[in-house]
């Protein structure tokens, strides 16, 4: 065997000891994978990638810490946090659970009125136009009026009362718009159970004058059906 084969034999000898001792992570160092972090690394790292609008990688750092350290003191921080980041990724219904879980497992938590006003963001964010179906906009009221019922001297209650607001406008421009359908439609008894329950049920938010004018108009139309029957 000639030198050069010996100093061959010899390096990769050397090479094979060095991954015997060390292991993965010896390899993982040497080639730039991440190395354990700590948890307050990781939320420095979520903080930060937030910080620059890296949500994504944010949602995986709090992630990262809720799976490694779920007894460490930045735990219940990084599962807000995770929740916050989804919520700015525009995963509202992720969002939602993520909050939704938050306030089942730290009910007590001093953050539970921005849980609960964000738990309404997550429906009120995705609110239809008034010609579909406001399934979302209802369910927004309903966590927007449960933070108001619970925390009513907070800034998020405060905030929730606008959304209210915004709720209800929503809903009656529903009510009348599928009155107005009704209507068109020479469907008058459905189009004025439409508008008695817009009027019945939510507050006059500038919509009752419509509502009670075409009110009057149905009760005229099946007037003038009954009386030329």
């Amino acid at each position: 065997m000639n030198k050069s084969h010996v100093i061959a034999a010899w390096l990769f000898a050397g090479i094979f000891l060095v991954f015997s001792l060390g292991g993965c992570a010896w390899f993982d160092r040497f080639f730039g994978e991440d190395v354990e972090k700590s948890p307050a690394e990781l939320m420095n790292d979520g903080m930060e990638n937030i910080e620059r609008g890296r949500y994504s990688a944010a949602t995986e750092d709090f992630q990262n810490l809720k799976d490694r350290y779920p007894y460490s003191k930045f735990a219940i921080t990084a599962e807000l946090k995770m929740a916050d980041t989804l919520y700015k990724r525009e995963l509202y219904d992720e969002a939602f659970d993520a909050y939704d879980e938050f306030e089942r497992l730290h009910p007590k938590n001093s953050n539970i009125a921005y849980v609960i006003y964000q738990k309404g963001m997550c429906h009120f964010s995705q609110v239809s136009t008034i010609d579909r179906d406001q399934s979302n906009t209802h369910a927004a009221k309903e966590q927007f009026e449960r933070l108001v019922r619970k925390f009513p001297g907070t800034e998020y209650a405060n905030r929730a009362r606008r959304k209210i607001r915004q709720c209800y406008i929503s809903l009656a421009k529903y009510e009348l718009y599928v009155g107005r359908y009704y209507y068109k439609m020479k469907e008058y008894r459905a189009a004025m159970g439409r508008y008695r329950y817009l009027l019945e049920n939510y507050p006059d938010l500038g919509q009752y004058h419509e509502a009670l004018e075409y009110l009057s108009k149905c009760k005229d139309k099946l007037a003038e059906k009954q009386e030329k029957s």
